[in-house]
């Protein structure tokens, strides 16, 4: 959803957006339209979240202080909707921000919780003294996945709506408009495995520590979900299109058909 960059000149251009935002706000409030500073705003927490994000990844999230500064990255990324809820806008914070800053935003918390699960969970000693932890950024991140590939409906195709490109309409109809939708499918479905793998079937609906309670009005996830169901449905779906559309460009199917086989074992 952003091109390849370092990650400093993402600071620099976080710094450089909330420079312009005070500038703004230092206007008359009649000349200027809310909407597009919070817009700026978010795009500011995520330029300068991402520098940090990276900063984790090339350290291997050191096991003595990455646990925390997780939790302050994710918290800083729900920040946006907050401030949306709380300016008495009066309007969907869809409405507000858009949906693409909306789908970056639930991208980067779900990629943050998948690339932090992704290391820990080999960390054996780690993993037994933090089981509870380690549950608790598996469930929240598949839920910003999931959300994530909401935010935009699948194209229905019929007779009234054409297309030139029959690959591209298939992609649209299952709901990929982009190769970050694409990743959101596998990061998703491989944690669905993990939480079979290392914790249970079915995770228990709760509020986790991720969120602060100012938070709590609209971030609990409430729905109970099927980890099994929920991953074969959607690695299907991933190797489905991976090895029909989007066929010789590159997209490894491997790790999804052996999850796919995994999930099956479960049936028996």
């Amino acid at each position: 959803m952003r091109p390849v960059a370092s990650a400093d000149s993402f600071l620099v251009n976080g710094s450089m957006t909330l420079e312009k935002l005070k500038d703004l706000c230092r206007e008359d409030k009649e000349n200027v339209n809310p909407s597009y500073l919070l817009q700026l705003y978010t795009q500011a927490v995520l330029d300068i979240t991402y520098f940090e994000e990276n900063k984790l990844v090339d350290e291997d999230f050191p096991e003595e202080s990455s646990l925390q500064k997780v939790k302050e990255l994710i918290c800083l990324l729900l920040e946006p909707e907050i401030v949306v809820k709380e300016s008495n806008m009066h309007q969907e914070t869809l409405k507000v921000l858009g949906i693409e800053l909306l789908e970056c935003l639930y991208w980067r918390k779900g990629a943050l919780l998948y690339m932090y699960c992704h290391t820990v969970k080999e960390r054996g000693e780690w993993l037994t003294e933090n089981a509870e932890w380690f549950k608790k950024c598996l469930n929240d991140g598949i839920h910003y996945l999931l959300k994530m590939l909401r935010f935009r409906c699948p194209v229905q195709l019929n007779e009234e709506v054409s297309y030139n490109d029959a690959d591209t309409a298939r992609l649209l109809s299952d709901g990929i408009f982009s190769d970050t939708h694409l990743l959101a499918m596998m990061y998703s479905g491989e944690m669905c495995y993990w939480s079979l793998k290392y914790c249970e079937g079915k995770q228990e609906s709760h509020k986790t520590n991720l969120e602060s309670n100012s938070e709590s009005h609209y971030c609990s996830h409430s729905a109970v979900l099927d980890f099994r169901e929920q991953g074969e449905k959607i690695l299907m779906t991933y190797v489905a299109v991976c090895e029909g559309p989007l066929k010789g460009q590159n997209w490894n199917t491997a790790t999804a058909k052996q999850i796919l086989d995994y999930f099956k074992t479960l049936l028996k």
